[in-house]
Parts: C-alpha cells; structure tokens; sequence
C-alpha cells in the first residue's frame, strides 16, 4: 500500500474532545473520525486492525467448536417482553435504542441478544443429542449511552463478537466456561495485549458466574482490587475483603446525647465527639424503584469508613422482592418536601428512624427494609445518629436501638484491606478496560422463552446456558491506551494496520527512491504486509507521521542508500541499527514470521 493513495489525513493538534490518550491519538492518527457523540466511522488504517482482531477472534472461536453467524440487529419487543428485560432496557436510562415500525409494532436495536439467540435455539435444538451446541456472531450493537465518552471505549455503536452456548446440565457448562476462559486467553495474547480476569458482577445479563478480562491501564474506568500473589483479582462492583480492624469504644454506663450542630459531615461528628471513623455507623436513607414500579425505602447502615456498593445492594434487593431493580437513589430534602414526608433529621439519622417518618408516602411501601453491613453489625458499642437535629449518641449498641437490621455485605472493598484468602496479604488496586466478559448464564433465559430440549429420560427440560463477549472495537483502543508513548502509538505486531513502513526520506533523490521501492518490492513478496510513504514531504513530517501511525518496523531509505543501507527503527523500543540493505531484509523477515500467528 502507498501512503499517498491511503486516504489518511493527520493532526498534529490534541482534538479538544478527546480525555485519553488512546482516543487522542486514534483521531490524530486518522484511524476514526466523529460523525456525532459516540458514533464513529472507522477509516481504513482502524479497519484494516479491526479486520486483523476479528481474524484472531475467528480462528480461536472455531478451534473452540463454535459456529460463526450472524443474527438480525432489529428485534421484536416481544421477545424481551417474555425476559423481561424490555422495560428495563428502554424505560427511564435504559439503553436500549427503540422504535415502531408503518404498523406500530415496537422494535429494539440490539445492544446484546440473549433474547433472540435463545428463541432460535428453542425451535432448532430439540433433543440433548443436539448438545452442547455453540454459536457466535461478529456485528455492530448499539446502546444510547447517557453520556458516550472516551472514543470508541463508551460509544453508542461498535463492533463486538458475542457467543452462546447451550447444554444439557450444569457440568457440561462449567465445562465449556472453562474452555471459554482458555480461548479468551489466547485470544488476547495473540493480540498482543496484557489482560487480567477478574471477579465480576454479572448485571443486568444476569447469571450466577461471570469473569471480566481487563486491559490494565491508568485511564480505566473499572477498579480492579488484586492480591500481590495474583491468587485473587475482583473488580471492585464484586471484590470481597476483610476490612481493617475497628478501634474498640469502652461501653459507658450510660449512654450520652451529644449535641453536634456544626457537624455535617462523619468527619466533623468523629472530631465533635472525640472518636474516629471505624466507631461510628453511618446510615443511608434511600429509595429503590423495582421493576414493577414500586418503591422502596431502605435504612443502610455501614461503619463510618465504608463506602456504600451500589451494585451489591441491588443484587441483594433483587433476590429479596424477586424483580430487577431499576433505580436506586438517596432520599433528598426536596424529594421529602415533594412527597410530602414528615421532615428527616438529616445528619443525624440513626439506624432505628421509625417508619413513621414516611407517613404520607402512599407510593412507597410503608415500611423501611433495614439493613446493616459486616461492618456496622459487628460493632459492640459505638456512636450514630439521635434521630434528633444536631445531636448524635455516643456509647450506645444494636440492643438498645431495637429490632437489629438484616445484616448483608453492602461495602467497597478497597486497596488496603486483608484478601480473604490470606488475611497476611492487603488487597492493591489498578486501573482496568473491560475488554471481554464471560458468563455463566444458567437457564434464566430459557426458561422465560420456554426454550426446551427433550433429556435422556424424555422429558423436557430448560437449556443451560453461558455467554461470552469480546468488544472488537474497545479491544483495539485498549491496545493503544496500552501501547503508546509521547510521539504515538505503539501497535503489537498481529494487530498492526502494516508490519513495516518504508520511508523514502527524499523522494527527488533517484537512488533513494529507487532503493525503497525495491526494498518494498521485496518486503511484499517475501508475505509482508508493508507501507511505502511514497509521498513528496520532508523526511521530519514522515517520521513524525510513522511514530504516529504506529506500525512496528520502520524501514528508512535516506542518503546512506548510495552505500547500500538503510535504517532499521523498532517502533516498540526505538531501538535503531544501520544495516545493509540485503541483512535488513533478511532481518525483518525472520523477526516477523517468528512472532507472527
């Protein structure tokens, strides 16, 4: 290919939008350009590496015993009507983008298709002889992101391949999540591209197992809490931990009412009362709006130094009412004044506020559902709230409030804290990109689309089934967050647009120019994917323009061609050897093929 026919267009300015660098630098280097927030067109530099992952992709996937197909993007309401995930996906800050077609049936955009593959699977899969059976897809989803961000990491249309599998039992599933994880693996290696499987919550795709592959970078936004043993890695929505130990408080005699009237804040109370943050209990006065449309006030109680998981606390609240959770959120002073409650003494709130504050709330249930985490339960004697403006207790304990909460694990665990696995090792924490997601999905969908297959005793019974997504075009941003310095990205060989560039530094120069397009001639025949900068520019802008662009070898034809050399740049290191022309060659080629797939 010759740079002057590439269509590519560079900047040399930072495009005021992009926050990362990877983003930054795949719009400097003419990989993408914006055609509306989120929406991205991928030009033939990011087309022809998009093209190279998906060949990764393809090859494992198959060697794994999956079919490759490809299913519709518009789906029917009704068959995420009978998930019941229709609601869920388009109401509110669903993602889902949703239409009607010229008869007024309403239509969904695929952001994933659980639904669909299941429905299929039902009518094709009829007898366990059938199982396992596993089919995969490579297309465009699409989500209505609330706030798209970060190029083609949150972006309302992009590539993914996503799987599913179908079984007979449990095992057989364990089984083939196992081999998931093996090819997952593979996957990202030959990719180039350093990964990390951690623990993960499965959402709203639901499922009782489900592991995240990060890329690691600083940019990330997942946190990922790991072991320094590497035996234990979580993202932070799912890590458990062993907090730090509380200080005790001596029990008193009696229990004192202290007045804090200029403390707003758990700091400013621990300093009014003269104790610190692992003896004191917070509480959170929330609401979660159910699936149904029902709302319900919770009481949350943590240790004063524990921040609040959101996502732990709706999985709790889902297995509790048996519905998904939709949205969860802290009772403000206005929604008091809207709903007409009595008045909350906000920040003073103890644990045991009575019900009747809700008075008036006819469209919640009535009463709290209490709950306290490990750590606020565990605590013997401590301080909180009065439940009066500006006054807290201190010395008081779970006997002396009343009816003591549910106690769940409702807390971040974070960087510091013992592992479970070995108290004597502290959790660290690390930035990570989600690039891939597998899950073990059990028979949650084919039970609500009735797909069945006839067992071995004839009966009929539910699929058992996993899923497993890569994001095609997150992955390749990721290897440039990953693979990147000052002057550009640093692409890993398999996924590279080109293998080497060869740059004709003066194209006026006959021996130069008839140097480099010999030296491409060569590369092309000896199966090198190979770019000739055949353009009239200074030598300066086209160095600028490969260290930008990426490509991992760098072939240079400059005023040495007269004595039969060149310059051999490694872009990963910039490690740079003057060689002769036919060692260059030799060279290249045998460094190439050795660490191609």
């Amino acid at each position: 290919m010759r740079f002057s026919r590439l269509m590519l267009v560079t900047l040399r300015d930072i495009p005021s939008d992009a926050e990362i660098a990877s983003h930054q630098l795949l719009l400097r280097g003419g990989f993408v350009r914006r055609v509306a927030p989120g929406i991205y067109a991928y030009m033939p530099l990011m087309w022809k590496v998009l093209r190279k992952i998906i060949k990764i992709v393809q090859a494992e996937m198959d060697a794994a015993g999956a079919h490759e197909t490809l299913l519709p993007q518009l789906h029917p309401a009704e068959l995420w009507q009978k998930s019941g995930r229709w609601h869920e996906y388009t109401a509110g800050e669903g993602i889902m983008f949703h239409l009607k077609d010229r008869q007024g049936r309403e239509l969904g955009l695929g952001p994933t298709h659980e639904e669909v593959i299941t429905s299929l699977a039902g009518d094709l899969l009829k007898s366990y002889r059938q199982l396992p059976a596993t089919l995969y897809q490579i297309q465009s989803k699409f989500r209505d992101e609330i706030r798209p961000r970060f190029g083609l990491m949150r972006s309302r249309e992009f590539i993914m391949k996503d799987a599913y599998s179908f079984h007979s039992n449990s095992k057989d599933l364990e089984k083939f999540y196992s081999i998931m994880d093996k090819t997952y693996r593979t996957i990202f290696n030959n990719c180039g591209i350093e990964t990390v499987a951690v623990q993960a919550d499965s959402g709203a795709i639901g499922g009782a197992s489900s592991q995240e592959f990060m890329v690691t970078a600083q940019s990330g936004e997942d946190l990922i809490l790991t072991s320094p043993d590497g035996a234990y890695a979580a993202n932070q929505e799912k890590a458990v931990s062993e907090p730090i130990k509380a200080t005790p408080l001596a029990s008193k005699e009696k229990i004192s009412t202290i007045k804090t009237p200029s403390a707003g804040s758990i700091q400013e109370v621990c300093l009014a009362l003269g104790i610190n943050q692992t003896q004191i209990i917070k509480v959170l006065v929330m609401t979660a709006r159910l699936e149904s449309g029902e709302v319900q006030p919770l009481l949350l109680s943590l240790r004063g130094d524990q921040e609040l998981n959101e996502v732990k606390l709706s999985n709790i609240l889902r297995d509790i009412f048996g519905e998904n959770i939709l949205k969860i959120s802290l009772i403000t002073k206005d929604e008091i004044k809207k709903q007409g409650l009595n008045d909350l003494p906000f920040g003073a709130i103890g644990p045991n506020l009575e019900d009747k504050n809700l008075e008036g709330a006819f469209t919640w249930r009535k009463k709290f559902l209490r709950l306290a985490d490990h750590t606020a339960a565990n605590l013997t004697c401590f301080a909180c709230g009065s439940n009066l403006k500006n006054f807290h207790l201190l010395g008081t304990s779970w006997g002396n409030l009343g009816e003591a909460p549910k106690v769940v694990d409702i807390r971040n665990a974070k960087a510091g804290d013992n592992c479970i696995h070995d108290n004597q090792q502290k959790l660290e924490e690390k930035r990570g990109i989600e690039v891939g997601h597998i899950f073990q999905l059990g028979r949650k969908y084919s039970q609500s689309l009735n797909a069945e297959f006839t067992n071995e005793s004839g009966r009929q019974e539910p699929f058992w089934m996993g899923c497993y997504g890569i994001g095609i075009s997150r992955l390749a941003q990721a290897a440039v967050e990953q693979n990147h310095d000052n002057f550009g990205i640093k692409w890993p060989l398999n996924i590279a647009p080109f293998e080497v560039i060869v740059v004709i530094a003066n194209l006026k120069d006959d021996v130069q120019r008839n140097a480099g397009e010999d030296f491409y001639s060569r590369l092309k025949e000896e199966g090198i994917d190979a770019l000739i900068d055949d353009r009239a520019e200074r030598a300066g802008v086209k160095f600028k323009d490969a260290d930008l662009i990426g490509i991992p070898w760098r072939v240079v034809v400059g005023r040495d061609a007269a004595n039969g050399l060149v310059e051999v740049v490694k872009r990963a290191t910039s490690e740079t050897k003057k060689m002769e022309t036919n060692e260059a060659l030799r060279e290249l080629i045998k460094e190439i093929h050795a660490l191609k797939l």
